[in-house]
């Protein structure tokens, strides 16, 4: 069992705050490919009652995520989910066909779920929509990590808006589950 979620703290990415222990915005709008069309669904209905890891990044296909990101959460899925996590998912500022592409071609299958935040709701909702228009991809995801308890946020990871990579890895994210898990 994983201990409880502490309040209050503040977690800052540039001029973003998010709290712990604050309820993720279930009203968010998301979209999942089923039978091959683009479903809108709430994110409510997509964390509901679960223990979530969610990792958010600027963009499908680009290098730091298609190298580091995205491969460390599928090659280490079954050890966060042993140290307590019921399901993984990436969120990143794409259309449902871009994120289901990007799965197929990183064998995340049964290992993380991809889910396009295609408007950008609930990457807004979290404080963490950063304008990348400099570099041609407008309106994107900072890079991020969160552990949810039933929408409850329970920690968040949060890379330097500049592009940095490391924080929010999956190797973190799995150290601090193991250290949260008081059964392991």
């Amino acid at each position: 069992k994983m201990a409880s979620c502490t309040t209050g703290t503040a977690v800052s990415a540039g001029t973003a705050k998010f709290y712990i222990g604050s309820k993720l915005d279930g009203t968010a709008q998301v979209f999942l490919l089923q039978d091959g069309k683009p479903t809108a669904v709430t994110a409510e209905s997509v964390f509901k009652g679960k223990r979530s890891v969610i990792f958010g990044v600027p963009g499908a296909f680009t290098p730091t995520c298609s190298t580091k990101h995205l491969p460390g959460f599928v090659s280490l899925a079954d050890k966060i989910t042993s140290a307590g996590a019921d399901a993984i998912f990436c969120v990143s500022v794409n259309d449902a066909f871009v994120m289901d592409a990007w799965g197929k071609a990183n064998a995340t299958a049964d290992k993380v779920h991809m889910v396009a935040d295609a408007n950008g709701a609930l990457t807004a909702s979290l404080g963490m929509l950063v304008d990348k228009s400099a570099a041609g991809m407008g309106m994107r995801s900072n890079r991020y990590a969160m552990v949810l308890d039933k929408r409850m946020t329970c920690e968040m990871f949060v890379e330097d808006p500049s592009g940095t990579f490391g924080e929010t890895a999956a190797d973190k994210v799995l150290e601090w589950l193991r250290v949260q898990n008081i059964d392991l």
